[in-house]
């Protein structure tokens, strides 16, 4: 049997044991996730979600995906700019799915938001 969830945007389709990275969630390795924004559950399809159905998972470990280079470069006006990005990252593995599966008591699986950085020109003017 498969689920599809949803999460940080985006959506996976995820059976038991899969590993997969997501976007951040909060939890340090061995916390248990819960998805309850599940859109497929084997042959039943929502509309827009299954009620009651949820995903559970525990976390594997937190991490930082590769470099993405962003070049931008406007051609004949020697203007060129490089940057680079890291997204922050969470290995679950899935461990359960199902509808009125008991949940462990740890809150739902909620993407952390993400703390904006300041620059020394904003603190400067701060």
């Amino acid at each position: 049997m498969f689920a599809v969830i949803k999460t940080g945007g985006k959506q996976y389709r995820v059976a038991k044991d899969d590993v997969l990275a997501i976007e951040k969630v909060t939890g340090d390795a061995g916390a248990v996730v819960v998805f309850d924004h599940v859109l497929i559950l084997g042959a039943e399809v929502g509309k827009p979600q299954i009620e009651g159905a949820q995903v559970t998972g525990t976390v594997v470990r937190q991490f930082r995906d590769d470099t993405k280079i962003i070049f931008k470069k406007r051609r004949r006006k020697h203007y060129r700019r490089r940057n680079g990005h890291r997204q922050h990252l969470t290995l679950v593995k899935i461990t359960d799915m199902g509808k009125g599966i008991a949940a462990a008591p740890v809150a739902a699986a909620a993407a952390k938001p993400a703390a904006k950085k300041t620059t020394k020109k904003a603190a400067a003017a701060a």
